[in-house]
């Protein structure tokens, strides 16, 4: 079986990343992928949670926001699920 480990790490001078995960063992093989994010990305992503935070605060004061349940959203999750 395969476990995902993510971590978020910054490169230091020498253009080292250091992982430090205490649930591995000595001798064990692991896989590393590393994923390298440019700041013009880092930049466009900020953006879209930004919009879709206002999005969702917008759609959640919404009047038919205000009057929905737990009961509602439940009743809605499993006709959505009979009807796949």
């Amino acid at each position: 079986m395969l476990t995902a480990i993510r971590q978020t790490v910054q490169v230091n001078a020498e253009g080292v990343i250091e992982i430090r995960v205490p649930q591995l063992q000595p001798g064990q093989q692991a896989e590393v992928i590393v994923l390298v994010e440019t700041s013009e990305a880092a930049a466009k992503r900020a953006e879209r949670v930004a919009q879709l935070a206002a999005f969702f605060r917008e759609l959640q004061a919404s009047p038919q926001a205000q009057t929905l349940t737990e009961d509602d959203i439940a009743a809605e999750i499993a006709a959505y699920r009979a009807s796949r």
